[in-house]
């Protein structure tokens, strides 16, 4: 049976110290405790702990040093100060140095339990943080794919499976799921891989600048055609084009592309010699090509060219168990690009975000995580620093969570913590807003395990 946590607890006062012994292994936690500052320091060498409860002053080693010692080899253990000397300036000195909290003497019991316990959650988060860190770490390649979700693994599977091939394929899913990055991972896994992978949205041109972007033009073509232009076809030989929204396309560029799959060959705009081409295809659409085809929109016969491999892609509300991860790898980007020293999301954060909709899909989460790092001023993204709109969207909606319907005391948890995050983590305005006293809220944070904001 695992334990709550690891604690060192450190006063010179031996009733003081018992005292604290006595309440910490009532909590469950695994204590270890000395009179000694020099042995706290060697304790700190030899074993890790979660927490460190630490008299401020002792002689020889006091509070401050031991506080130091565990910045200097541990980021993650958190350091609780107890003193019966209360100062400002001795306050002000342990949390600039990176103290969790400040207790003065005499202590409430419930107040030291309390503090311990956000200590303690606090511990863990990092802990979590860093395991799903090192699981994004151990993706290798030019594109990184982030997931957990069995049918994303599936389709990497068949994805690597078929990179090697020149066979066609088509992708779809929901904007924002990532099909291009899918499809620069199968370039990336290709043999194709040393040429170039070029992506045109057939959708952001009308029918006569599209065809010029895909089979270019002959000096002459038309007015203002100075020089001869290549088009993305052709520039795509020996490597891959992306035909994002291809659904989009014009039914008369639809048998130029067609035509162009079959004989690997173009014509530019204006010209008469035909033009070979060694480009492997790749079309996405984030609409229903079965039903696209049936109403005439998109022709049967390029499907069928373009559909060696379908790979559809599940938006993000249907794999809820890759938002913390996918999360945390765009807090590590966005930190990176910053420059900025945010290595943290907290778990009313997360929280908020598992339970968020996301009708953007990756490319919101994505806006999202990059908006937190951006406005946040310390390691770690708050649910504060999340949008407005975010919180308010997750208690409008009710919804299933991985295909079930969740229970109420889910929802009374969700909804209790962003009516915590919207009072400010004011628990008496808070507790007027929900309807309940002060007392019953007091027990459902107890009973669902929050900490205060």
């Amino acid at each position: 049976m695992t334990t709550p946590g690891t604690l060192l607890i450190v006063d010179d006062e031996k009733a003081a110290l018992k005292n604290l012994e006595h309440i910490m292994k009532k909590e469950g936690y695994e204590v270890t405790t000395t009179q000694s500052g020099p042995n706290a320091l060697t304790l700190l060498d030899t074993q890790n702990f979660d927490v460190v409860l630490t008299d401020l002053r002792m002689e020889k080693v006091d509070g401050m040093q031991i506080l130091q010692k565990c910045r200097a080899i541990s980021r993650n253990t958190e350091v609780i100060m107890i003193t019966g000397f209360a100062t400002l300036e001795s306050a002000v000195d342990a949390m600039k140095y990176g103290a969790f909290h400040y207790i003065s003497k005499p202590f409430r019991l419930d107040e030291v339990r309390k503090v311990v316990a956000e200590a303690i959650e606090k511990v863990r988060l990092k802990k979590e943080n860093q395991a799903l860190k090192s699981q994004i770490d151990l993706y290798h390649g030019k594109v990184k794919i982030v997931t957990q979700n069995p049918t994303i693994q599936r389709m990497l599977e068949t994805a690597r499976q078929v990179a090697p091939t020149d066979c066609n394929i088509i992708i779809t899913g929901e904007s924002g799921t990532g099909k291009e990055l899918f499809a620069r991972y199968l370039h990336d896994n290709s043999e194709r891989q040393n040429g170039l992978f070029l992506a045109v949205n057939c959708g952001a041109f009308n029918e006569e600048l599209l065809s010029n972007e895909l089979f270019g033009h002959d000096k002459g073509a038309f007015t203002g055609a100075s020089s001869s232009k290549k088009g993305l076809i052709e520039a795509a030989s020996g490597g891959t084009l992306f035909l994002d929204e291809i659904t989009e396309m014009s039914p008369s560029m639809q048998v130029k592309l067609l035509r162009v799959i079959q004989e690997r060959e173009i014509l530019h705009l204006g010209g008469t010699e035909p033009i070979k081409v060694d480009v492997r295809f790749i079309a996405a659409s984030n609409r229903d090509l079965q039903t696209a085809m049936k109403s005439g929109e998109f022709r049967q016969d390029l499907y069928f060219r373009l559909n060696v491999v379908n790979l559809s892609i599940p938006s993000l509300s249907e794999r809820l168990e890759d938002i913390p991860m996918l999360s945390l790898h765009f807090l590590k980007k966005y930190a990176s690009l910053m420059k900025k020293e945010v290595t943290e999301i907290s778990k009313e954060a997360m929280e908020l975000l598992i339970g968020y909709d996301f009708p953007g899909n990756v490319r919101e989460l994505e806006n999202i995580i990059e908006r937190g790092v951006a406005i946040t001023h310390s390691d770690t993204i708050e649910s504060t620093h999340l949008p407005d709109d975010l919180r308010e969207m997750t208690f409008r909606t009710f919804r299933k969570k991985n295909g079930r319907i969740l229970p109420l005391e889910e929802q009374e948890k969700d909804y209790i913590l962003w009516v915590l995050s919207e009072s400010m983590g004011n628990q008496t305005v808070a507790a007027q807003a929900l309807g309940i006293d002060r007392v019953s809220l007091w027990r459902k944070l107890k009973k669902y395990q929050i900490a205060p904001i």
